[in-house]
């Protein structure tokens, strides 16, 4: 018995076998059992901690400190990113929908690309959108149109969601200035103007199969509605609070689509701004803390919602208290999310923990395959084990960067190993992924539609994509 603990979490095999069996009970619980995700991940990621034999202190801490366990660190990593910009972006898309400002916006999609075309609508806002602005934000900000959309086109949510979702997760995992590819630059020595290059090249295709094509072809196949509590109340003119609001803002006239468009311009412009001022502003210089400052995604957007309650908001009839309860309303559904995307966290940090990501990572650096098909299963390994694509396209560019420099690439060469990279890190999304979950909960499905839309559509994103970074490093 004790034999097979320690095979089971020392080597690594063992520890491929603990991870699968951790992986297999947390769907079980969720698919089978029924039970709340957030009570399952949280179940499930302690006893696999139990389980590796990770030391009782560092799982949970001790009675007099518990700020470094990893229960506290790992929903602590990734709500006090995605807190404030989740309860922002959910404020921003309430004030833009009660105006009527994703009406409008919609409107002026369908007129450009018609009924049958407002997926492929949706697919290139992401796209556009996720270029300067991160995943999740792209999210919570185009999330209320995505809603707007699948209303007006009384079709399912998965049909328009989709697309927009390829869209972000391919500017997020290949194109500079998200961390990932950026850091791909530094750790192999390319420059970002060949990633950039290369990423549209290899990440373009995949965005069409796995947006457009997969998109369509499973949106008609599961129907998902929007759900009720992200569309907008009916005014109600019997209630003195909530009916007032509504009929406050959503009875005047729409405002324009420029004014629309000027306003979700404000958080990109500010985020692009610091973004590109790191680069290329002496870090030292006044302008640069002032546009890091202002460039803050949680900044950016708190400047947003204020000058989305003043121009769609105060300046058009309604008081602050009127715009108080339509904030107050819009941020009752966010709770859940944060809870279940903060157990997602957690239950991944467990499994870095355990070491299977390092152990798999040698195993598969010894077995001797080309690099470009190494570096591709080594980040595809990572990311299945640990749910982040930024770690996984990390560590394994640490990996694999000792190999590049040996064969003397040239810049395309190793910018389309950098594109292997990138597409292992976003294979097959799955529970330890926080953006899993945010995908389930904003788009109303449950884990197995989410394994049947998302899980596939990433996993199609990055075959087709490696599968083009692989034929053009043939020829070059």
């Amino acid at each position: 018995m004790g034999a097979t603990v320690d095979w089971l979490r020392t080597s690594t095999p063992g520890l491929l076998v603990l991870c699968g069996l951790a992986i297999a009970v947390l769907l079980l619980a969720i698919i089978k059992i029924k039970l709340e995700p957030f009570v399952a991940l949280l179940l499930t990621g302690l006893l696999l901690a139990l389980a590796a034999g990770l030391p009782v202190a560092e799982i949970v801490g001790t009675p007099l400190k518990a700020g470094e366990s990893l229960l506290e660190t790992g929903f602590g990593s990734i709500l006090g990113h995605i807190a404030v910009i989740i309860g922002l972006g959910t404020v921003l898309g309430a004030i833009l929908e009660r105006s009527g400002g994703a009406d409008v916006l919609t409107d002026k999609l369908l007129r450009v690309f018609g009924e049958k075309g407002a997926p492929i609508a949706m697919g290139l806002l992401g796209l556009i959108f996720g270029i300067p602005v991160f995943f999740d934000i792209g999210i919570f900000v185009l999330a209320p149109l995505i809603y707007v959309a699948a209303k007006r086109g009384g079709r399912s949510l998965v049909l328009y969601a989709m697309p927009m979702l390829a869209g972000l997760s391919m500017t997020h995992a290949f194109l500079p200035p998200h961390p990932g590819p950026v850091a791909l630059g530094g750790l192999l020595g390319v420059s970002l103007g060949w990633l950039i290059l290369m990423g549209f090249v290899c990440g373009i295709p995949g965005f069409v199969a796995a947006g457009i094509v997969w998109g369509s072809y499973i949106g008609k196949r599961v129907q998902v509605s929007v759900p009720e509590e992200f569309v907008p109340l009916e005014p109600d003119t019997g209630d003195e609070g909530g009916g007032a609001a509504a009929t406050a803002v959503v009875t005047k006239s729409p405002p324009s689509v420029g004014l629309i468009g000027a306003i979700i311009a404000i958080p990109l412009v500010l985020i692009l701004g610091a973004t590109f001022g790191y680069q290329l502003l002496d870090q030292d210089s006044t302008l640069l803390q002032v546009l890091t400052f202002f460039g803050t995604p949680a900044v950016a957007l708190l400047i947003t919602v204020l000058v989305a309650f003043y121009l769609l908001g105060i300046r058009r009839g309604s008081s602050v208290q009127e715009l108080s309860i339509i904030t107050a309303e819009s941020l009752k559904p966010v709770g859940m999310v944060l809870l279940v995307v903060g157990a997602g966290a957690f239950f991944g940090k467990v499994i870095s923990a355990t070491g299977i990501g390092t152990a798999l990572a040698d195993t598969m650096s010894a077995a001797g395959l080309p690099v470009i098909v190494l570096a591709y299963l080594i980040s595809c390994g990572l990311r299945i084990a640990q749910g982040s694509a930024t770690v996984a396209i990390v560590t394994t560019g640490g990996i694999v960067a000792p190999l590049v420099a040996e064969q003397h690439y040239s810049q395309m060469a190793i910018a389309l190993i950098a594109m292997a990279i990138a597409a292992g890190s976003i294979i097959l999304s799955h529970v330890n992924d926080g953006g899993f979950w945010i995908i389930a909960k904003y788009f109303n499905m449950t884990v197995k539609q989410t394994l049947q839309t998302w899980t596939v559509l990433e996993t199609i994103l990055s075959v087709v994509s490696f599968a083009v970074a692989a034929l053009l490093f043939s020829i070059v």
